[in-house]
């Protein structure tokens, strides 16, 4: 009688145990209801030639670069490429419209997912005029603009106070052709006849927001990303894969850009300068 008493107590005591601890100890979470952890959502505009492959090569290139996201191309030209897409200034609203409605749609689909955009020459404009249309509430992390064919001095504020850290811009003075005589003649996105701000970047003008304009991060052409990555300073030179992989991806990533290396085994005057100094 006493042993079966004892083994009684002891069954009665590991079921307390043992429902204590299934109350302690939560249950792993099954398959459907795991919390879904999303990659950034990453919109690209192209510029007034329509979707490239250089808009391709860019996207690829921050993916190898270790840039994971959801990436979208959208192409505001609608096959109206060129000057024509350039001048068509009565459709800018409503291609920006489209725009602001598809990163307004994502937030709402998923709050928590980090947005970036990156957008090309024109499409630099469409990108801005889009951010300038967005509810107060919402805000993308970054931004990455190469060779952007807005005038230096638009004023960038309000778009900016849709952007939480950077705007990246990238600007060289080789990509004359296109900014320069190209935006003189036939205008810029804003239809100012001016050298473009991808030329030698924006300007803060009079009417902005200091304080906005802190998240413009300059990226001037520099001559050793020729030899390092391949960028010469053309018009698609930073959206190459290389450089989107080696240097782009790594500036979203870190915030930082990546370091000269080889600065210190590389001549610091050119061999013409070298050769003008001893004479």
């Amino acid at each position: 009688m006493l042993i079966r008493t004892l083994i009684v107590r002891n069954v009665r005591r590991w079921f307390m145990v043992s429902a204590l601890l299934v109350w302690l100890v939560p249950m792993p979470a099954r398959a459907g209801e795991q919390k879904e952890t999303r990659q950034p959502w990453f919109l690209h505009c192209n510029g007034i030639g329509g979707e490239r492959v250089c808009d391709h090569t860019l996207l690829s290139g921050l993916t190898a670069g270790g840039f994971e996201a959801d990436y979208h191309i959208y192409d505001w030209t609608e096959g109206e490429t060129g000057i024509v897409a350039l001048q068509r200034h009565d459709q800018h609203p409503i291609e920006a419209r489209k725009v602001a409605d598809l990163i307004i749609q994502e937030h709402a689909a998923s709050p928590g997912t980090p947005i970036f955009l990156s957008c090309h020459s024109g499409g630099a404009a469409i990108m801005t005029w889009a951010l300038e249309l967005l509810p107060d509430e919402i805000k993308v992390e970054s931004i990455v603009m190469f060779a952007p064919a807005l005038s230096p001095e638009y004023d960038l504020t309000r778009a900016l106070r849709h952007v939480k850290n950077k705007l990246y811009v990238f600007s060289s003075p080789h990509d004359f052709v296109v900014l320069s005589t190209g935006t003189k003649m036939f205008g810029t996105m804003d239809g100012v006849r001016c050298e473009a701000a991808g030329l030698k970047g924006f300007v803060q003008p009079k009417s902005a927001d200091a304080e906005q304009y802190r998240k413009v991060v300059p990226q001037p052409y520099q001559r050793w990303w020729a030899m390092k990555f391949g960028n010469v300073g053309s018009h698609i030179c930073g959206m190459r894969t290389r450089f989107a992989r080696d240097y782009v991806a790594k500036l979203l990533l870190t915030g930082k850009p990546p370091a000269d290396d080889d600065a210190a085994e590389r001549p610091t005057t050119r061999p013409v300068e070298a050769k003008a100094a001893l004479q």
